[in-house]
């Protein structure tokens, strides 16, 4: 018996669209520890939390850095990840729509 190893362009852009949710999520937590941090909020060292730290620093901060090359700051604010979750989520929208067909 073969079992069919094809899937179809919906299941493609069900995956798409869930990786799109993802890192949009892993954005959200990544703003959400820098402003923990910025407004003077300190964890107590634990594995599990350097860990997760380490983990949203190096998923999200290369995607982020990418538009603060291009977008200077308003003084002590940064719009870089307001316009990466805009673009993510309208590029991810279009590429899910493009393969849907």
């Amino acid at each position: 018996m073969i079992t069919p190893l094809a899937v179809g362009r919906a299941d493609v852009a069900d995956f798409v669209s869930a990786l799109v949710l993802v890192y949009t999520l892993l954005v959200i937590a990544y703003i959400l520890q820098s402003l923990y941090f910025s407004f003077g909020g300190r964890l107590p060292y634990s594995r599990w939390s350097s860990a997760l730290l380490e983990f949203l620093t190096d998923t999200v901060g290369p995607f982020l850095a990418f538009f603060r090359r291009f977008i200077p700051q308003l003084g002590p604010l940064d719009l870089s990840p307001m316009v990466g979750l805009i673009l993510l989520q309208f590029v991810g929208g279009l590429l899910v729509a493009i393969i849907r067909g």
